[in-house]
């Protein structure tokens, strides 16, 4: 009997122990629960958003001549004398640098045929060659299409406005972000009947840029000559915008 009873006391002992160590449990948690939610209440978190519209003061063409033949050299060399006369003309006539003028594509392809009779075919090869070209003056954008489509120039993309140096407008758009988020937070604690704190916090968004592009379709070689009207490209204005999560104390 006496032995009985040492257990039973023993299990009694034990399932006291672990119902007080259960409910401490519970009691640890819940304070740090309501911890949590009392710092969350002592602050704001807001979205500021900030944009600029700026003129852009750089362009860069995609331009570029394409020729087919009956076989890959014949291709390449009848458009590598294309290229050669762009070339002059960007070099000599615009006297464009040669840090603004790289080679963003270049290609000699087989174009194909099909027929039941003879399955499919070579037919002809297209050499492709396509320029990326730095211009600051953007007054000139539509001259220069020109200049280089009578040169022999048949295909010429999009022209890309942008502008050189993004870091002084970033650095606006920025402050413009946090001016923003200031605005909202101080109308949320003013609603609430707090008084605005510290920044505790403040997470960048990437700085996005909107502008305006102008895409020109595939030019014949002899289109500038027949018509003697100048190219008219409108460079519009380059509109750049973030985003900041911004974290508030409150009073």
């Amino acid at each position: 009997m006496n032995i009985w009873a040492k257990r039973l006391g023993s299990v009694m002992l034990a399932g006291t122990l672990l119902t007080g160590v259960s409910a401490f449990s519970n009691v640890s948690g819940t304070a740090e629960v309501f911890a949590a939610e009392t710092v969350a209440q002592k602050g704001v978190t807001v979205i500021g958003k900030g944009e600029l519209s700026v003129k852009p003061d750089i362009v860069y063409l995609s331009i570029g001549a394409e020729s087919s033949a009956a076989t890959a050299q014949s291709a390449q060399r009848h458009n590598a004398q294309k290229m050669e006369k762009v070339m002059n003309v960007l070099k000599t006539t615009w006297k464009i640098d040669d840090k603004d003028i790289k080679t963003e594509q270049f290609s000699v392809q087989p174009n194909y045929t099909y027929t039941e009779k003879d399955g499919q075919q070579v037919k002809s090869y297209t050499a492709r060659h396509t320029l990326q070209v730095t211009l600051r003056d953007l007054s000139k954008v539509g001259e220069l299409l020109d200049d280089v489509s009578e040169a022999g120039a048949n295909s010429i993309g999009n022209a890309r406005f942008s502008v050189e140096n993004r870091d002084a407008f970033e650095a606006q758009v920025l402050e413009k972000a946090m001016a923003n988020a200031a605005l909202k937070a101080q109308a949320i604690a003013k609603a609430s009947q707090r008084q605005l704190g510290l920044v505790v916090s403040v997470v960048e968004g990437q700085v996005q840029t909107y502008g305006f592009e102008y895409a020109q379709q595939e030019m014949s070689m002899n289109s500038a000559a027949a018509d003697k009207a100048v190219t008219s490209v409108e460079p519009g204005e380059i509109k750049l915008s973030t985003q900041l999560q911004v974290q508030y104390e409150l009073k």
